[in-house]
Order: C-alpha cells, then sequence, then structure tokens
C-alpha cells in the first residue's frame, strides 16, 4: 500500500542531510551531506555513487547517445582516491573547472534501475542536486517508488480557497487557489472576467521569482505573465494559471545554479543536463487538473510551446486553439529566447 507521506517524510530527511532507502536502496545525497555523515553512512568507504546519465556525459563518463534521458540513473564505482570532495565535484558543476577529475572512472550495473530512477526524482522534488551515495546503513526513512509517483500524482490536487482579487489592468478577477494534501506547492488560477459561452483564452505560466518579482532581463517571464493578463482581459475572459515549478520544474536554487552555468556559456538545455536534469521537468497534468476542477474542458490557449497543447489534450482538455504569446526580446535574454525556438521547439 502506497503513502504520498513517506515521500514528503523523504524530502525532509534529505534536506536534513539523513539517509534515506527507496525499495530497500539506501541513499545519501551528496549536497547535503557531509564527511562525517558519509562516514556514518559507509564506514567501509565502499558506497558508489549515483549521478544522472546527463551529468555522466558532461563529465564524459557515459557515452553522449546514452544522454539522450538526461535524467536516467548512471552508477560510479567508488575508486579509492573518490573522498567526500570528490564525490562532491562528481555531483556540482560548479567544481567542473576547478576540480579535474582524476579518473579513470568506472560504471556499475543497476540492480534497481527503477528505484535509482525514482532517487533522482525525488531530489528534483526536493530542490537538490541529483547525486547519491548508495548502499549504506540506518535510513532515516523508508518509502517506495510508489510513494513518489502518488506524491506527484495531479488528481490529488483541490480548490483549497478562493477570493476576489482585483489586479492591474484586470479587476473584475477572482484567484483560487489549489493544493494537494502532500505537496507544500500551491498553484493557484486567476479568473478574469466572466464566462461568456466561448472557451476561455488560458495561459500556462509557470513561477519565476527571478523574472516575475525581481524583473530579470535573462528571460522573459514577466512581461509574459503581463501581457498574458492583458489579453485575457482584452478576451473578454479567461483564466491565468500560475504554476510553482520554478525553473522548468528544477527549483529556485538549481535555476540559479542553471544561470551561473550560463555565465560560463553554455545555454539553458545544456545548463539544465550539466546538472543532472531533464531538459524540461515540468508537470502540465497539473494545469490540467486545475482546469478540470474549474469545470472547462475546452480551451483556447496563450503559448508558444507545443508541449503545453500536447500534455493538456493527453489529459482530456480540448485545446481547441492556439494563440501565440511572444514580446520582443532584449540584449540579455536574445540567446534564451533563440534557445527556446532552436532547442525546444518552441514557435515563437
Amino acid at each position: 500500500m502506497t503513502d504520498p507521506r513517506s515521500a514528503a517524510r523523504g524530502v525532509d530527511a534529505l534536506r536534513r542531510g539523513w539517509p534515506i532507502a527507496i525499495d530497500g536502496m539506501a541513499l545519501l545525497a551528496i549536497e547535503t551531506a557531509d564527511a562525517g555523515r558519509l562516514a556514518a553512512f559507509d564506514p567501509a568507504g565502499q558506497a558508489p555513487i549515483l549521478i544522472s546519465t546527463g551529468r555522466a556525459a558532461t563529465l564524459t563518463l557515459a557515452n553522449q547517445i546514452a544522454a539522450a534521458a538526461p535524467d536516467a540513473p548512471v552508477l560510479i564505482d567508488r575508486a579509492p582516491w573518490i573522498d567526500f570532495a570528490a564525490a562532491t565535484a562528481l555531483a556540482d558543476p560548479q567544481f567542473d573547472l576547478a576540480y579535474p577529475m582524476k579518473g579513470p572512472f568506472r560504471t556499475l550495473p543497476l540492480t534497481d534501475r527503477a528505484a535509482a530512477t525514482a532517487a533522482l526524482r525525488i531530489a528534483r522534488i526536493a530542490g537538490l542536486l541529483p547525486a547519491f551515495f548508495v548502499g549504506g546503513v540506518d535510513p532515516a526513512v523508508t518509502l517506495g517508488v510508489a510513494d513518489i509517483d502518488t506524491h506527484e500524482y495531479a488528481e490529488r490536487l483541490t480548490i483549497a480557497a478562493r477570493a476576489h482579487l482585483p489586479v492591474g489592468g484586470a479587476e473584475d478577477s477572482e484567484i483560487v487557489a489549489f493544493r494537494s494534501p502532500e505537496s507544500a506547492d500551491e498553484h493557484v488560477a486567476l479568473l478574469i472576467g466572466q464566462p461568456d459561452g466561448r472557451p476561455p483564452l488560458v495561459r500556462l505560466h509557470s513561477e519565476c521569482l527571478t523574472g516575475d518579482v525581481l524583473g530579470s532581463l535573462k528571460c522573459d517571464c514577466g512581461p509574459q505573465l503581463h501581457a498574458a493578463i492583458a489579453a485575457i482581459r482584452a478576451s473578454g475572459w479567461g483564466i491565468l494559471l500560475y504554476l510553482r515549478q520554478e525553473g522548468r520544474g528544477i527549483g529556485l536554487v538549481n535555476k540559479l545554479r542553471a544561470y551561473a552555468l550560463q555565465d560560463q556559456g553554455y545555454d539553458t538545455v545544456d545548463a539544465n543536463t550539466r546538472l543532472g536534469f531533464a531538459v524540461d521537468s515540468r508537470d502540465f497534468g497539473v494545469a490540467a487538473r486545475m482546469l478540470a476542477l474549474l469545470g472547462q474542458d475546452r480551451v483556447r490557449l496563450l503559448t508558444n510551446n507545443p508541449a503545453k497543447v500536447a500534455a493538456l489534450a493527453a489529459a482530456g482538455i480540448d485545446v481547441v486553439e492556439r494563440i501565440a504569446h511572444s514580446l520582443p526580446p532584449n540584449p540579455h535574454n536574445e540567446r534564451y529566447l533563440a534557445t527556446k525556438r532552436d532547442r525546444t521547439g518552441h514557435q515563437l
């Protein structure tokens, strides 16, 4: 029997630097561990290291063909010279230039690929780098792969509260908050105008603290947010879904790590895979669930991203029209927008 609360306890343990076990695979997150915790977890000093294929490929520890699935697991043998500092360098790309890898490295077969894949997923949920020591002792929390699956199950989302909320450019708006029993993420919808018999104009906007709040020029998120509200108001009625999936689903800290890699010359796609994540880790099934709870199964979608159209359609939402939503670039985000067009299929 699954227990979605186990995943929440596992996330808490990882962030505190405590070991967990997934279907019997004991794991210690490298980012929140230290040499003392590693010694307690792995007294023999033999625990191999679990990283993602994308991260392994950037270190030339796995072939580039395998990196087509950058969030797949790779197990690295624990050579005698791999101490905690060396393991940290394997996990964290900020050390790639300062800490050249000694090698040679040897990969090991994975006896439980499902558990290893789930480990990388729960690291992402926790906002940590997807890298672990594997096979130690005394996990603080034990859980199963199915517990992690249930933790991210969009159908557990419910409406928590709603209220009138006048906003700039759309004073006749209502805000609706959604949450699930286990996740700390609380998504919101802004309903603008009144239903008029037509499918609503809908915008799926992923949270971007740097762009939405601080006015970052590295992306187009802030301007897109405000332009979406204006477009929905001009259309008569519609819904802005604000999804708490910062950094394409990898979290704020990891997004800022990706920014640092962009400063070294990597684009947004390569920065994410170098960190060990998928190119896009967002779950648009959450948006479909929000629309269903609002009684909307036919929408006009304001987006340049075909993946959003496909995800809503797969979840039972009929996208009757796709409407382009793009803004002029600035000198700081020209490359970012070009990458979205050329490498992630955005139709700008």
